[in-house]
């Protein structure tokens, strides 16, 4: 009995050295598994790797050369909507249950709301002395008469209208007559006051007709002219108003986004700005551009938008249908925005914009 208990013994012992290499190895073996495990902060690294982009590119985007296709202006015309991307990254960290992806996106979050967070609330204000509107009411508009009624019918002091057709003006000009006893023309562009107009002429925003333009008759050279300045006589002294509609631009896609003569359009008028004496200014129009652009530097820099300054929301305003940017603008220096609005829909692809100014 004794040698069998001793040899279970020896047996148990050696049993005891196995069972305690082997917990050895296990723990090993355990510890690898937790170390590989995927957890909150492993899973969805590609996720938080684009979040990070995003935040960068929105951080960077004025570095984003022109040199290739405009680049760095197509990227600033529609740089609210790639906000947008936001949602999808942070659908995307909750469906991978990633804490690495959400904290992320705290950067593009950030950035983005830097940028244009002031656009999300209400910052207008009840009474002014002036309101001022702008319409593109579009050369193929098939009621003229109808929107220049809903025009009137804003009560505007002023009132600036572009893509004025050879055929509708006369339409516009009877229309608005009895509302706005002054208005001028120049070309395709025109400015209907309840107040008197004074000193009133074209500005040349330096616009390529073809090589046969400088061969055309002055009076049917001036039928093209897109943009004007006078100076509206107001109980607070005397109000400049210029009116513009600079040239489309197009998405090409081995030039890019041209923009050239809308450029050079921009850098006119920003000169024309520039060298104004009256220190009250408004800037109507229709631009073909944002102001977050870089090219309307020259501009903004000289002038504020109302609708950044007294505005709700981002004012888009083309398309029609579905506005997705704002390219229609109200420009001012001298006077203050109270509060800045984007009218209904008319028979134009342009929706209409008004501002209340004071000063």
């Amino acid at each position: 009995m004794a040698q069998v208990e001793t040899a279970e013994a020896e047996q148990g012992g050696a049993g005891g050295l196995d069972t305690g290499a082997g917990t050895w190895r296990e723990g090993i073996r355990r510890l690898v598994r937790v170390g590989s495990r995927t957890g909150p902060w492993k899973r969805g690294l590609v996720f938080a790797a684009v979040a990070l982009l995003l935040g960068l590119f929105l951080l960077l985007h004025a570095t984003i050369p022109n040199r290739i296709g405009n680049l760095g202006s197509l990227v600033e015309t529609f740089l609210p909507w790639f906000g947008l991307f936001v949602p999808m990254l942070l659908a995307g960290a909750l469906w991978r249950r990633s804490a690495s992806a959400v904290a992320g996106l705290l950067l593009p979050v950030v950035v983005w709301l830097s940028l244009f967070g002031g656009l999300l609330g209400d910052k207008s204000r009840s009474g002014s002395d002036l309101t001022v509107v702008s319409h593109n009411v579009g050369a193929g508009n098939p009621d003229p008469a109808g929107t220049a009624r809903n025009l009137a019918a804003t009560g505007a002091d002023v009132l600036a209208l572009q893509e004025l057709s050879r055929q509708a003006r006369g339409t516009y000009e009877k229309e608005l007559a009895k509302a706005y006893p002054h208005h001028a023309v120049q070309g395709t562009v025109g400015l209907w006051s309840r107040l008197p107009l004074s000193d009133i002429r074209p500005v040349d925003i330096k616009m390529d007709y073809g090589p046969l333009a400088d061969t055309k008759p002055i009076d049917a050279r001036m039928d093209d002219a897109r943009a004007l300045r006078t100076t509206v006589a107001t109980g607070h002294g005397p109000l400049v108003v210029y009116v513009a509609h600079m040239a489309s631009v197009r998405v090409n896609p081995r030039a890019g986004f041209g923009t050239a003569q809308r450029d050079r359009g921009v850098q006119a008028v920003g000169q024309a700005i520039a060298a104004e004496q009256n220190e009250r200014v408004v800037l109507l129009g229709d631009l073909n551009g944002t102001m977050d652009d870089r090219a309307f530097d020259g501009i903004t820099a000289r002038l504020r938008s109302a609708q950044d300054a007294a505005g709700d929301g981002f004012g888009f305003t083309w398309p029609a249908s579905f506005p997705l940017v704002r390219i229609d603008q109200i420009l001012v220096r001298g006077v203050r925005p109270e509060s800045s609005w984007v009218l209904p829909a008319t028979g134009s692809d342009h929706r209409p914009v008004a501002a209340g100014i004071s000063w």
